[in-house]
């Protein structure tokens, strides 16, 4: 038997890497690069990040239907293609604000005194600019996950999708690895541009190798008889589970918001989405500003690859442990998710010890350690409340709660990172005249943001509770 599905699955692997690495770009060249040359405040950066989380969600909206649409092949080219070109177009930016705003060169742009109505215009232009870049960016990036499952559920029978699933989604904690160890070197041997470049670059790279590799099982010439009859080996299940699903009924969109069950898990999404996006796009600035560890140090590098070291392996243990409660304790599955969810609702109050001990201690070692505590919290907490959905609703409305909650997390998300950019920019300004808790400034408006993200999941599950005490499945 050949064993080609492996060296697609490889591929899928290789575009989740990549899909990370382009979001990462602008987070670890902000503070060092582009900050200064725009004459960007925390609230510039605020806007860009919060456009970028909510459009991402409504693209994941209609991400898979385009992708159902166009086919497997071509819906992937074009998705990582479009993402690949919004990330390099990054790169003009600088150039096009130069020219729209009448400076005679990039140089000259970044020379204008901070505050002037030049640095205003400056500013004003460029991130009109970004925000075009990063909401082709997310057009993009929606589509590589309903791509890549659409791939295993082409190329693997049942029993091996979970699997095969689980090693492209790898990608997302290798990319978060790799990144402030390639993005920063690029960016400082090179400029900014050339790091949004040469990773962007890599997507193009990609589809090559995705246009002669991919082709439906039973098209494929690297796909033998055996491997073909190995995949397939679930079809006549699957055409039965098919029947009946197409038979179950569906619940309209609209009606599903008078259910109880729909308004816990939007509460869930709402109130935790946020503190992730928040920690991925303001972790390199916070070093920076708090710690003086730029992303292009040494000591910059290694404090967001310990973050994420920690997310990676600390988190695994997420989809685990639910399965303890309900296999060794006899709890039924939504009691037994509820309880891990409260488990892991306490990793993120890690996040409010943060600030204090590394302001106590003058390292940001213990802030690197306590905020990837938090953030593996979260990815533990996200797989758990993506699958209440399917305790609790009809498989015919599971992508449509799905779709909701999604829309709830970006609508959350853009709010925390609009409400933190303007805080830290007031906060700045502010210095000494503003306090919280035994900090001023800029410090103190990092320690309120932290204290949400510390309390978020515990209010987030508080509510969900209210909301639905007990099992109960809803009856269409």
């Amino acid at each position: 038997m050949t064993n080609w599905r492996w060296w697609l699955c490889s591929l899928l692997f290789v575009a989740t890497t990549v899909n990370y690495l382009d979001r990462q770009v602008l987070s670890l060249t902000y503070e060092e690069f582009i900050k200064p040359e725009f004459h960007w405040t925390d609230a510039n950066y605020g806007t860009i990040t919060s456009f970028f989380s909510i459009f991402y969600a409504i693209a994941c909206l209609f991400a898979g239907k385009f992708v159902d649409w166009m086919g497997t092949k071509k819906g992937y080219l074009i998705a990582i293609g479009v993402w690949s070109a919004g990330a390099c177009l990054h790169a003009a930016c600088g150039w096009a604000t130069a020219t729209f705003t009448g400076m005679e060169s990039v140089a000259a742009m970044k020379a204008v005194e901070f505050g002037s109505n030049a640095a205003l215009a400056i500013s004003t232009t460029s991130v009109w600019l970004f925000l075009l870049c990063r909401g082709i960016l997310a057009l993009g990036e929606a589509g590589n996950f309903p791509a890549a499952i659409k791939v295993t559920a082409e190329y693997y029978p049942k029993k091996d999708r979970a699997f095969a699933t689980s090693i492209f989604n790898a990608g997302a904690s290798v990319g978060a690895l790799a990144a402030p160890l390639c993005i920063p070197p690029l960016a400082k041997a090179f400029g900014w541009e050339w790091a949004f470049i040469i990773i962007g670059g890599l997507g193009f790279i990609w589809m090559f190798f995705w246009a002669f590799m991919y082709d439906k099982p039973e098209k494929s010439k690297h796909v033998n008889e055996a491997e073909l009859e190995y995949i397939h080996q679930d079809d006549a299940a699957e055409a039965a589970e098919k029947a009946a699903l197409a038979a179950e009924k569906t619940i309209p969109m609209l009606q599903c918001f008078k259910y109880k069950q729909t308004w816990a898990f939007i509460v869930g999404k709402f109130f935790t989405d946020g503190v992730w996006w928040f920690f991925l796009f303001w972790a390199p600035s916070y070093f920076s500003n708090q710690f003086q560890a730029p992303a292009t140090s040494g000591l910059g590098q290694a404090l967001i690859f310990t973050l994420y070291a920690i997310v990676t392996v600390v988190s695994i243990g997420g989809g685990y442990l639910p399965k303890i409660f309900v296999d060794k304790k006899g709890m039924n599955p939504y009691a037994g998710r509820m309880l891990a969810m409260l488990i892991f609702a306490f990793f993120p109050i890690a996040a409010l010890f943060a600030q204090p001990l590394g302001i106590a201690f003058n390292t940001p070692w213990w802030p690197a350690i306590l905020i990837g505590l938090a953030a593996a919290g979260h990815q533990a907490w996200s797989a758990n409340l993506f699958s209440t959905i399917g305790d609790m609703f009809p498989k015919g409305a599971i992508a449509t709660v799905t779709g909701i909650g999604a829309m709830a997390g970006g609508v959350g998300s853009m709010i925390i990172q609009k409400a933190a950019g303007n805080l830290f920019t007031y906060a700045e300004n502010a210095g000494a005249a503003f306090t919280f808790l035994g900090f001023e400034g800029k410090p103190a408006g990092y320690f309120i943001v932290f204290c949400f993200c510390g309390l978020a999941y515990l209010i987030a599950w508080s509510i969900m509770k209210a909301l639905v005490p007990k099992y109960k499945p809803i009856e269409v």
